[in-house]
C-alpha cells in the first residue's frame, strides 16, 4: 500500500534575519535553508548576492515581506578585492580566464583613475546576470555562447575608497545605488588601468540602514536552540522612517485603509517633515504611510490585524 505524503505544516513567522551568506550558495538557496530551519510559511529575500559573494543578505519572513521592496531600492555597501591583470568570462572567480596581462600599475595611477568612477556613471550590465530579454535570463544566453547587445544604464557610486593595494590585488570599499554591478565596476577599473581585472572577493556590509551588526551564519542558525530568537522585528526594515504613534481609534481606522486627517487630533506628536512614516499603536507596528500636506496620513502597506 502506497504511503500517503504528509505535507509539512508551516508556521506564521514574522521578522527579519540578517544572514551572513556563505561563498558558493545562491541567495535563493540560502533563503530556502533558513526558511526550513524557521519552519516559516512565507519568506523572501531583498535582492540577490552572487554565489561567490558573501555578507549581509536580509531575509524577510511573514509580514516583513511587505516591506522588502524598500531594501531592493536601497543603497548598498561592499568591500571587494579586485585581481588586476586577469579578465574572466564572468568578471569574477566563477568564470574562466580569457586574457592575462602584466600588471605594471602604481598606487598613484590607481588614485588617479578612481575619481572617474565616483558619482553618476554609465554601466553596461554583464552577460552573466539575471536580467532578462524575451523572458530568458542573460546568463542563459551566455551559457549558450551568445552575447547580446546591452544598453548602458545610469548608476551612482556614492563612495569608492582604496583600502589597500599589493600587486596584483586591489581592495576597495564601495557604496552604490541599486542596480550597480560591482563585478563590472572592477572590470572597468582594470580596463582604465590598462591591464584588465576580475573580482576575487566580494562582501556586502550594508543594505540601507541595516549593517553587519547582529548578522548570523547559516551554521549558527541551524545550531541554535531557539532560532526564532535570532530574528529582528519587522520594523528593523523601516528604521530610517520617522515613527508616528496613533490612538486606538485612529489605529482602527488606519488598519481599515482610511486616510486620516491628523491636524485637529490633540496629543499626537507629528514628525517634523512630510513623507514616509512607520505607524504604531501601543508600540505595535501597524504599517507604513505617507504623511502629506495638512497632516493627512495616507496608508501604504498595512500589517495584518491578526498578527502582532
Amino acid at each position: 500500500m502506497k504511503q500517503a505524503h504528509i505535507k509539512r505544516v508551516r508556521d506564521l513567522v514574522d521578522g527579519v534575519l540578517l544572514l551572513d551568506k556563505p561563498v558558493g550558495l545562491s541567495s535563493n538557496d540560502a533563503l530556502i535553508k533558513a526558511k526550513r530551519v524557521l519552519n516559516a510559511k512565507k519568506a523572501g529575500h531583498t535582492g540577490t548576492l552572487d554565489p561567490f559573494a558573501t555578507g549581509l543578505l536580509p531575509l524577510c519572513f511573514g509580514e516583513a515581506t511587505k516591506f522588502s521592496q524598500d531594501l531592493l531600492e536601497a543603497d548598498k555597501t561592499y568591500e571587494t578585492t579586485v585581481h588586476l591583470g586577469i579578465t574572466t568570462t564572468t568578471g569574477d572567480t566563477e568564470g574562466e580566464a580569457i586574457d592575462m596581462r602584466d600588471v605594471d600599475v602604481t598606487l598613484a595611477q590607481i588614485e588617479a583613475v578612481l575619481p572617474r568612477f565616483r558619482g553618476p556613471i554609465m554601466q553596461v550590465p554583464p552577460m552573466y546576470s539575471a536580467l532578462k530579454r524575451d523572458g530568458k535570463a542573460y546568463y542563459e544566453y551566455a551559457r549558450e555562447g551568445i552575447t547580446l547587445e546591452r544598453e548602458a544604464r545610469p548608476v551612482t557610486i556614492l563612495k569608492l575608497e582604496l583600502i589597500s593595494f599589493e600587486t596584483p590585488l586591489l581592495k576597495l570599499a564601495v557604496t552604490c545605488s541599486k542596480g550597480t554591478y560591482i563585478r563590472v565596476l572592477g572590470e572597468d577599473i582594470g580596463q582604465a588601468l590598462g591591464c584588465g581585472a576580475h573580482l576575487v572577493q566580494l562582501r556586502r556590509t550594508r543594505v540601507g540602514a541595516l549593517t553587519i551588526d547582529g548578522m548570523v551564519t547559516l551554521e549558527a542558525l541551524q545550531a541554535h536552540a531557539e532560532p526564532l530568537s535570532l530574528l529582528a522585528p519587522v520594523d528593523a526594515l523601516l528604521s530610517s522612517f520617522p515613527a508616528l504613534q496613533l490612538t486606538q481609534e485612529l489605529a482602527k481606522r488606519f488598519l481599515q485603509g482610511q486616510r486620516l486627517a491628523l491636524g485637529k487630533e490633540e496629543g499626537l506628536s507629528l514628525p517634523a517633515t512630510l513623507g514616509r512614516v512607520r505607524v504604531y499603536h501601543d508600540e505595535r507596528l501597524l504599517g507604513t504611510a505617507n504623511l502629506q500636506e495638512y497632516a493627512i496620513l495616507a496608508p501604504e502597506r498595512l500589517i495584518a490585524a491578526t498578527h502582532g
